[in-house]
């Protein structure tokens, strides 16, 4: 891969990361041939997975029942200039509800990234769905554009996922100042009250009294080994940012 593509996949797993908002296009059950846009939330997985959380009753849901095939767009918005400059991702795929085996986890994962989501479990019309993604576009600006390798966006499941509660806990309890002043390297938030809450391939996410952000890591982590060099690289590189 090219250094162009590499970057800009880093910054479109970024961007994917670290908001929780976008445009889903689905197929009009009612129209036939037109789109249909809804402003839907969205998590991501541990691996670059994306999960909705539907009701029966909405629009959508409807149109995704009878066809599956969708699009998904996620941008941020630039507020010091030309809007054409503002970065966005196109996400094409399939859209199908999660295996029942999978949904208790998948559930926890979502409602760590999206706390309000609690509310709708009560009630007894949503599903949660997965994002199969086959197309990656992404703009990036002026002259940063690219079709992304999908390969790199299919689910997987983590080696260090058996280890993940202990990294968390041992995170939290015994290198909190190491997080925090990640967040404020990243982020530039000062919080001696934030930690580590859920752990990903490309960085985790940490909850703060502004809310919830993503940590990116310089490259991918599928491993226990890969997860803790990270860390300790994270822990050195930002130490002047420490509280």
């Amino acid at each position: 891969m090219n250094k162009n593509l590499i970057k800009y996949e880093f910054d479109a797993i970024n961007l994917m990361r670290s908001s929780n908002l976008g445009i889903l296009s689905t197929h009009s059950e009612k129209f036939s041939g037109y789109p249909f846009g809804s402003f839907t939330s969205y998590a991501s997985s541990r691996s670059r997975m994306i999960y909705f959380y539907f009701s029966d009753l909405a629009q959508h849901t409807v149109n995704l029942n009878q066809n599956p095939k969708s699009c998904f767009t996620i941008f941020k918005v630039n507020s010091n200039g030309n809007l054409q400059n503002s970065a966005r991702l196109t996400l094409m795929g399939d859209l199908k509800i999660v295996e029942q085996k999978k949904v208790d986890d998948c559930s926890a994962q979502y409602q760590l990234s999206l706390p309000e989501s609690k509310e709708y479990s009560k009630m007894h019309d949503f599903n949660f769905y997965q994002f199969n993604i086959n197309q990656i576009r992404w703009i990036g600006g002026f002259g940063q554009i690219a079709w992304l390798n999908a390969e790199n966006w299919k689910d997987i499941n983590p080696g260090w996922i058996k280890n993940e509660n202990s990294i968390i806990d041992h995170m939290n309890e015994d290198h909190l100042k190491s997080i925090q002043s990640t967040l404020n390297a990243h982020h530039n938030i000062k919080d001696k009250e934030s930690k580590m809450i859920r752990l990903t391939i490309d960085g985790y996410y940490v909850k703060c009294k502004e809310g919830i952000f993503f940590i990116q890591f310089e490259s991918l982590c599928n491993t226990a080994d890969q997860y803790k060099d990270q860390l300790v690289f994270q822990a050195k590189k930002y130490k002047e940012f420490e509280l």
